[in-house]
């Protein structure tokens, strides 16, 4: 998602939060909006974790231990030999998007 993108769905998002405050639009209407602003999540392939670890300059231990998860997984997920899903991917994603300070 673009910095632009990003900066209309905040745009829209905040008056949504001011219209619902207001009683104009309703809980379903906001949690659409809500949805609409989250980071998206999507599936990463193991050299992509590896790059960005590397980006990041950090060893397996020390980007397991931001992702809190063990350092079997790291290289696991490194080599492929599995992939990360639910909330360690989501935590990837956000490292990818924002850097590994975004989740310290």
């Amino acid at each position: 998602m673009s910095k632009t993108t990003k900066g209309i769905l905040a745009t829209v998002h905040d008056t949504a939060i001011g219209l619902h405050r207001a009683g104009v639009i309703g809980k379903e209407t906001m949690r659409e909006f809500d949805a609409l602003c989250l980071t998206p999540v999507s599936p990463m392939a193991p050299d992509e974790i590896r790059a960005l670890r590397e980006r990041e300059q950090v060893s397996q231990p020390v980007f397991a231990r931001y992702l809190n998860v063990r350092k079997d997984a790291v290289s696991k997920w490194e080599r492929g030999e599995k992939r990360p899903d639910g909330p360690s991917l989501k935590l990837l994603n956000l490292v990818k998007a924002k850097g590994l300070a975004s989740i310290a």
